[in-house]
């Protein structure tokens, strides 16, 4: 029998001291996280949680080294984050980003680039199936912030701020990446991948829970779902969305076909 570990991430909040005074306060993300861990548990996974100053980039990877450590071929990890996003300058010697940006979470002390994501779901045993879920923002830096909607929130680290960061911080993040490219050497880990909406978009927080985490809740319906595969579970959350924001489904390396055929969630 199939092993599936999960592991859920949600920042209501990020350490300002680590963030030139900035916050990033959000109402839903830790709501996001709980209700992720509670469809993850009904689903048969064993599941961990991580809660805003638990959100660090020592206790994140330390929970997906462990979950590496466990699971073999066959087996599942199921990955969700609910936070701001942010992005910070690609190396000029680097052309794995067209838009010469690496995306990032945005954890308590400090940002998490996409290719560390990588990096960490690559020490999986080959055939161990890897998903995930991103409730935050990944837009382009010269995008305005949208006006609130409904008093919610874009979960967007704000642009100033993550230029500011980047500028005090320039030779620890391209120190990162000359690692991570000496690394992983173009290597993609197998992964399937559902973000919150597309690079120039804008992931919103709400009262209760994130937009795009509340819909697929919805379209889940506490496993009430009769769709097939994840393509079909993306369509139908994306169909409940606003044209302001609109899920993207997209995998890395190479994900079986069967896989992606299976009903969502199955361990």
């Amino acid at each position: 029998m199939a092993t599936g570990l999960s592991l859920h991430v949600g920042l209501n909040s990020v350490d300002a001291d680590q963030y030139g005074g900035w916050d990033g306060a959000l109402s839903a993300c830790e709501n996001d996280a709980r209700d992720m861990a509670r469809l993850a548990r009904a689903a048969g996974f064993d599941d961990t949680s991580l809660f805003t100053a638990d959100g660090t980039v020592e206790n994140v990877t330390a929970a997906l080294r462990e979950a590496a450590g466990k699971l073999k071929s066959g087996d599942i990890l199921l990955f969700s984050y609910s936070g701001h996003g942010g992005q910070v300058p690609n190396r000029k010697d680097s052309d794995d980003e067209s838009d010469d940006l690496d995306e990032t979470l945005v954890f308590y002390d400090r940002e998490f680039l996409d290719d560390e994501l990588n990096r960490e779901f690559a020490r999986f045993a080959d055939g161990v199936r890897i998903l995930a879920f991103l409730d935050s923002c990944h837009s382009g830096s010269a995008v305005e912030l949208p006006a609130e909607d409904e008093g919610n929130t874009p979960r967007l680290m704000p642009v100033h701020k993550q230029r500011e960061i980047y500028e005090r911080d320039k030779e620890f993040f391209q120190g990162l990446q000359r690692e991570l490219r000496a690394d992983q050497d173009g290597t993609k880990a197998d992964a399937l991948l559902i973000a919150a909406c597309q690079d120039d978009q804008f992931a919103m927080d709400g009262p209760v829970n994130g937009k795009f985490t509340g819909t697929l809740l919805k379209v889940w319906q506490d496993g009430g779902f009769s769709g097939d595969g994840y393509r079909a579970f993306h369509q139908d959350i994306a169909r409940r969305m606003p044209a302001s924001q609109s899920p993207n489904l997209y995998v890395t390396g190479r994900p079986g076909e069967d896989f992606l055929a299976q009903r969502p969630f199955t361990v």
